[in-house]
C-alpha cells in the first residue's frame, strides 16, 4: 500500500514520483465526487505491478484534487478526491482545515522528501490562501497560467463514478445532454450501481410527482425505433430518459441506420437503464449480437416476448442467456437467425416453463431435436406454433400430433421435407384435440390422403387456410370439409387443382357450420354447368371473398347465389371478368340482407346492379365501395340516396360521377354517411362546394384526391368549416 501523507506545512509522498497537484471547483450540479487513486511505480518495475484502490468520498467544500503524472506517458494520470472533513482521517492531515487566499508557496526541507526526484506542483483557487509548503516551487507560475480546467479532463472511470452518483431522474436526464460523451456514460450504468441521493423536498410534491408518473411506471412506455432513427445513441438517450418512470415495457427496433447502426452498446444501454423491459423486438439488425442479449437476459428479468428477425451475429450463446434468466418468457420469435440451431432450442424448453408462443422460420440448423424438445416436454404449455421453412421431417409431425394437447393455432409453411405420411401422422394421433387454427403453405406433404386424417383428427378445428398446396384437389377438399364437423372459416389460395366442383362441394358439405369462404388466385376453377339437385344449400355462409379467379364466372355465381342465401359479405375486388348478369343472381339470391358489398375494381358493373342492391338490401347496407366501376354514374347515387337508410361508408372514386350527383347526394336527409371518398372524380368541381358542406354535417372522413376540378381554395374552405372532418386532397 502506497500511503500519501499530509503535514500542516508539507506533503510526502512514497515512492518517488513525478506528479502534479490541481484544485478547482466541481460544477454546482454535482455534489459528490469520487476518489481513484492510481499508485505508480518507478519506470523499471512492471506494469502488471501497479496496484489500484478505490475511494468513495463526499466533498461538501466542492473540490476536486487531480493527480497526474507527467513524465510517465503510461500511467498519464492520478485522480483523488477530498474533502475538508476528512481528510484528517483519510491522508493523516493535521493542522488547520481553512483556506486562506494570498498564500504562497513555502520552501521546505528535501530530507523529509523520501527521494522525491521531480517536482510536485499546485495550484490554488484565488478565493483561498494554501497552506500547503512544497520544497519545489519553480514551476508555480506555469500553473498560475493553467487556471482553466475542465470536467472533461476526467477519465470515463471517474466520470462514470460521478455520474451515477446523480440524483434522481431530473439531474441523470440533464447532464445526459451536455455532450454524446456523458450520455453513453450514462447510459452504462446500471440500475443497481445508481446511488441514490435524498434530496430535501416537500412530501406534497412527491406526491404529486408520483401520481402524475403512475400511469407510466411499471413498464408500461413503449418506443419504436425504425430506419435511420434506430442508433446507440438513441437508444442510451431512451434508456436515460425513462428509467426514473420505470424504463421501457415494450422496445421494438425495425432497421437500421446504415452508418450508424444499433449495436451491442445501444441494446446494453437499454437493459441497464429498463430493467422492467417486457417486449423486445429486434428487426434486422445486424450489427446486434449475443453480447447485447446476454445483457438484456442479465438485467431484463421480467421479459415475457422476444422477436429476433434477420440477425444473423445473435446465435445459441445469447439465446442460451435469455433462456437461464427469463423465466417469464411466453413468446419467443426466431427469423433468418443462421447461428441458432437445436442447443438454443433445447435450453428455452428447459427454462421457459411458461413459453406459450413459438415462431421459427428459416432457421437452417433447427431440425427435429430442437422441435420435438420444445413439444414433447411434459410441462409444454404451447399454445401457437409456427414452423416456416425448417429442415424438419415426418418425426416433427408426429410429435406436434401426439404431444400438442395444448396447441389452439398451429402454422406449418415451406416444409420440403415432411412427406404425406407426416400429416397423415400428425392428423391420426388424436393429439391436436384443441387445434382451432390450421395453415398449411407450400407442403408437398399436404394430400387429400393427409388432408383427410387432418380432418378427422382435429374435433375443434374451426379456421382451415390451405396455401399453394399443389397436390390438394376436389376430393380431398370434400372429404376434409365432411371431416371437419366445426370448420366455420376456409380460406384457398393458389391450390390450383381445386375446381368449381371441389368449392360447391365443400359448401354443400359442411354440416351447416361454415361462415366465410375466401378464394384467391385458385386457377383451377372454370366456369361450368353443374347439376344442383345433387347440392345441399348452405344456409351458415355469411361472408364470400373471390379474387383474382378469372374462371369462377356467372354460371358460378348463380350457383353460389342458390347455395348460400344468407350472405352478407361479399368482397369481389379486382374482379373485372363479372358484369352485370353474373352478380345479379347472387345479389338477388341473398334473402338476409347484404350488410357490406366491395366491388372495387369491377369495371364490368354499371348502375343496374348498383340500383338492385340498394333496392333490395337498402334496409341492412352500412358499407359500399365501388372504386374503379366507371360505368356507375348519378343514377346509382339516387338509388343509394332513395333506399339506403343506414349506410355510412360510400366510396365511388373514378366512378362517373359530376357535381349533381354530389348535390342528389346532400339531399338525401336520412343519409347519416361518415365515410365519402371522391377521389379521381374529374367531373365534381368546386360547384359541389355547398352540397359538401352539407354532407359533412356527419363525415368524419372525406377523400377529394386527384379531384382535379376541385381548386385549392374550395379546400381550404372546406378544412375550415369541417374542421371535425380528415380531408385528404
Amino acid at each position: 500500500m502506497y500511503l500519501l501523507n499530509c503535514n500542516k506545512h508539507t506533503i510526502s509522498l512514497y515512492p518517488s514520483l513525478s506528479l502534479s497537484l490541481y484544485i478547482f471547483p466541481s460544477p454546482p450540479f454535482l455534489p459528490y465526487w469520487v476518489g481513484v487513486f492510481w499508485c505508480v511505480l518507478q519506470p523499471s518495475i512492471p506494469v502488471n505491478a501497479i496496484g489500484t484502490t478505490r475511494i468513495s468520498i463526499r466533498v461538501p467544500a466542492r473540490l476536486c484534487v487531480v493527480f497526474g503524472d507527467r513524465s510517465d506517458p503510461f500511467c498519464s494520470r492520478f485522480w483523488g478526491l477530498f474533502s475538508q472533513p476528512n481528510m484528517p482521517a483519510l491522508v493523516n492531515y493535521s493542522g488547520d482545515d481553512e483556506f486562506h487566499s494570498g498564500g504562497s508557496i513555502y520552501s521546505m526541507d528535501s530530507s523529509r522528501m523520501c527521494s522525491i526526484s521531480s517536482h510536485l506542483d499546485m495550484y490554488c483557487p484565488p478565493s483561498k490562501r494554501a497552506r500547503i509548503s512544497s520544497a519545489y516551487a519553480s514551476s508555480y507560475n506555469m500553473f498560475e497560467e493553467e487556471k482553466t480546467t475542465s470536467i472533461d479532463l476526467l477519465p470515463d472511470e471517474c466520470l462514470f463514478e460521478i455520474l451515477r452518483r446523480l440524483p434522481g431522474g431530473q439531474a441523470r436526464s440533464a447532464s445526459a445532454c451536455v455532450s454524446k460523451r456523458w450520455l453513453m456514460l450514462l447510459g452504462s450504468v446500471r440500475n443497481s450501481e445508481r446511488s441514490e441521493v435524498n434530496e430535501p423536498s416537500n412530501e406534497a410534491d412527491m406526491v404529486c410527482s408520483n401520481e402524475g408518473i403512475e400511469a407510466e411506471s411499471h413498464g408500461y412506455l413503449t418506443r419504436c425505433l425504425e430506419g435511420k432513427k434506430a442508433t446507440d445513441t438513441r437508444l442510451a438517450a431512451i434508456a436515460v430518459g425513462t428509467s426514473s418512470r420505470g424504463g421501457l415495457g415494450k422496445l421494438s427496433i425495425r432497421g437500421t441506420n446504415s452508418t450508424r447502426g444499433v449495436t451491442n452498446i445501444g441494446i446494453s444501454a437499454i437493459a441497464r437503464g429498463c430493467p422492467s423491459l417486457k417486449v423486445l423486438s429486434l428487426w434486422n439488425v445486424p450489427s446486434v449480437g449475443d453480447e447485447g442479449l446476454v445483457e438484456i437476459a442479465k438485467e431484463c428479468h421480467l421479459l415475457e416476448k422476444l422477436d429476433i428477425t434477420k440477425c444473423p451475429l445473435v446465435s445459441n450463446k445469447g439465446l442460451v442467456a435469455i433462456a437461464q434468466k427469463s423465466p417469464n418468457l411466453t413468446s419467443l420469435t426466431i427469423e433468418s437467425c443462421p447461428n441458432i440451431s437445436n442447443e438454443g432450442l433445447q435450453a428455452i424448453t428447459r427454462c421457459c416453463p411458461k413459453l406459450q408462443s413459438i415462431s421459427i422460420r428459416d432457421c437452417p440448423f433447427v431440425g427435429d431435436q430442437g422441435v420435438a424438445s420444445l413439444l414433447s416436454s411434459a410441462s409444454s404449455t404451447l399454445m401457437k406454433v409456427k414452423l416456416q421453412a425448417l429442415s424438419i421431417t415426418d418425426f416433427s409431425l408426429a410429435v406436434i400430433g401426439h404431444y400438442g394437447k395444448a396447441i389452439t393455432s398451429l402454422t406449418l409453411s415451406g416444409l420440403r421435407n415432411v412427406s404425406e405420411k407426416g400429416f397423415w401422422v400428425m392428423g391420426n394421433a388424436h393429439g391436436l384435440e384443441n387445434l382451432i387454427t390450421l395453415s398449411i403453405s407450400s407442403c408437398r406433404g399436404t394430400t387429400d390422403v393427409s388432408l383427410e386424417a387432418i380432418g378427422k383428427g382435429c374435433a375443434k378445428l374451426k379456421h382451415m387456410c390451405l396455401t399453394k398446396c399443389c397436390f390438394v384437389s376436389d376430393g380431398g377438399m370434400v372429404a376434409f370439409a365432411k371431416a371437419a364437423g366445426s370448420l366455420e372459416s376456409l380460406q384457398l389460395e393458389e391450390c390450383n387443382r381445386i375446381t368449381q366442383f371441389g368449392i360447391l362441394g365443400a359448401l354443400s358439405n359442411c354440416r351447416s357450420k361454415l361462415k366465410s369462404l375466401s378464394l384467391v388466385k385458385c386457377l383451377g376453377i372454370r366456369d361450368l354447368p353443374m347439376e344442383m339437385s345433387s347440392l345441399s344449400p348452405c344456409d351458415s355462409l355469411r361472408c364470400l371473398s373471390i379474387k383474382s379467379c378469372p374462371g369462377f364466372g356467372n354460371t358460378s355465381f348463380a350457383m353460389v347465389g342458390k347455395l348460400c342465401p344468407k350472405l352478407q359479405y361479399i368482397d369481389l375486388s379486382g374482379f373485372c371478368g363479372i358484369n352485370d348478369s353474373g352478380l345479379l343472381p347472387l345479389v338477388e339470391g341473398c334473402v338476409s340482407g347484404l350488410v357490406k358489398v366491395n366491388l372495387s375494381g369491377c369495371s364490368n358493373l354499371t348502375d343496374e346492379v348498383v340500383s338492385a342492391i340498394a333496392r333490395l338490401h337498402g334496409g341492412t347496407l352500412e358499407v359500399l365501395n365501388l372504386d374503379g366501376c366507371m360505368k356507375v354514374t348519378n343514377k346509382s347515387l339516387s338509388e343509394v340516396v332513395s333506399n339506403c337508410l343506414v349506410l355510412n361508408d360510400l366510396d365511388v372514386a373514378k366512378c362517373s360521377i359530376t357535381d349533381s350527383g354530389i348535390a342528389t347526394l346532400a339531399c338525401g336527409d336520412h343519409l347519416n354517411l361518415q365515410i365519402l371518398s371522391l377521389s379521381g372524380c374529374s367531373k365534381v368541381s368546386d360547384r359541389s362546394l355547398p352540397s359538401l358542406l352539407k354532407l359533412g354535417r356527419t363525415l368524419v372522413g372525406l377523400n377529394l384526391q386527384h379531384c382535379n376540378s376541385i381548386s385549392n381554395s374550395t379546400v381550404e374552405l372546406l378544412m375550415e368549416n369541417l374542421w371535425k372532418c380528415d380531408i385528404l386532397s
